[in-house]
């Protein structure tokens, strides 16, 4: 039978690696989830005004999210304009054509 004293010695040698993986772990569940969303905003607002710097799409709003693009634009009912903002968007992203989104915007936005 061991006794507490001798399995503390033993346990001794691993209290360092032991605390690196409680701290690390606290780390990940305390970590702001604000970061994020300030990243996705910046990513949002990149795309945006990369897209309405391109020919035939005019003003455009961008959303980002884990499982889709969502791009809304005044050139969208163009066929051409339509690619060319797909493969942006695949480029950038990295997502299928099947989870962008290309929509018209309305004339009252």
């Amino acid at each position: 039978m061991i006794d507490g004293k001798s399995l503390w010695t033993k346990l001794e040698k691993f209290k360092y690696p032991a605390l690196i993986l409680v701290i690390g772990l606290m780390l990940m569940l305390f970590s702001v989830p604000a970061e994020k969303s300030a990243e996705e905003q910046d990513r949002n607002a990149l795309l945006q005004d990369l897209l309405s710097c391109t020919e035939g799409v005019g003003e455009a709003k961008v959303l980002i999210s884990d499982s889709g693009v969502v791009v809304i634009c005044r050139g969208a009912e163009d066929p051409k304009v339509r690619l060319d903002i797909i493969r942006a968007v695949t480029s950038y992203t990295g997502f299928g054509s099947d989870k962008i989104t290309v929509l018209k915007m309305s004339k009252t936005t």
